[in-house]
């Protein structure tokens, strides 16, 4: 690959979430402080939507590490369970251990009693699901349910749910309208602004290693941030692919037809290519 001739340590664009390349963007630090102002609040609910790739998995875990150790936390990265294996998903997060064939009054029962467990010391439970927009709808009744266990003072279990758009209209159905109302504080992220891509890049190589001038140029940046709307996921897939380019050719620095290039092979830059 190229990281020896850009002089890279690791590789600076992967499109896995990963919190050693963190950055604060002003969407993911106002839907952090939304998220920690609602749970140290004990707010029952929080909603954070957001299109594919603008860092809703790397929100919620940037989410854990900031919690703390006042929280017991839970993370169900794929909820699309009938309600009965999402009690026992929850279960096993929370470290109870039941037998697989309990019944399910039994399966409430000791939720019950281990969140109780957990008030007792003094800490909140949270509970964060990723991609919540693939819940059944039968499934994210079972989370209303599950949200009446509380005390005279305070709920037993606060919930995060994170989704895709497709998540505001399966909360809109007639059918779990009660589930709606009980989410207090909601965020939408959007993609980065134009100046934040050119330090988000900038950021992303720092990370890795680079130590020389401005790789890429600011007609690339701006063409970068035109084909993905600012999109994170994007902006890593087609920078990986302009880095790829530029190292073909055997120079060192990122120009506007080496993202072309990049936007021509990439699938979700669909609609400029079109333009073009």
């Amino acid at each position: 690959m190229y990281l020896k001739h850009f002089g890279l340590l690791e590789l600076p664009f992967g499109i896995t979430p990963d919190t050693s390349f963190i950055y604060g963007s002003t969407a993911h630090q106002e839907a952090l402080n939304t998220l920690l102002v609602a749970l140290r609040a004990g707010e029952g609910f929080v909603k954070i939507t957001g299109e594919v790739g603008t860092g809703k998995t790397l929100l919620c875990r940037r989410l854990l590490q900031a919690l703390g150790n006042k929280f017991v936390t839970a993370y169900l990265p794929n909820p699309n369970l009938e309600p009965r294996t999402l009690y026992l998903a929850l279960a096993e997060e929370l470290r109870l251990d039941v037998p697989v064939d309990i019944d399910q009054y039994h399966l409430l029962k000791a939720l019950n009693k281990r969140l109780l467990d957990i008030a007792r010391t003094g800490k909140a439970a949270v509970v964060c699901i990723d991609e919540a927009q693939a819940m059944p709808v039968e499934s994210l009744e079972a989370l209303r349910l599950l949200s009446n266990l509380e005390t005279e003072k305070r709920k037993l279990l606060q919930w995060v749910i994170l989704g895709q758009p497709e998540l505001d209209a399966k909360l809109a159905r007639e059918d779990i309208r009660q589930l709606l109302q009980r989410i207090t504080f909601h965020y939408r992220l959007s993609g980065l602004a134009r100046k934040e891509v050119a330090d988000y890049v900038s950021h992303r190589l720092r990370v890795a290693g680079y130590r020389g001038d401005s790789l890429f140029s600011d007609a690339a940046v701006k063409l970068l941030h035109r084909a993905s709307a600012g999109t994170p996921r994007l902006i890593n897939i087609l920078s990986h692919k302009a880095l790829l380019a530029v190292f073909g050719e055997g120079s060192f620095q990122v120009k506007r037809k080496h993202v072309k290039a990049a936007v021509r092979d990439t699938e979700g830059a669909a609609t400029l290519r079109f333009w073009w």
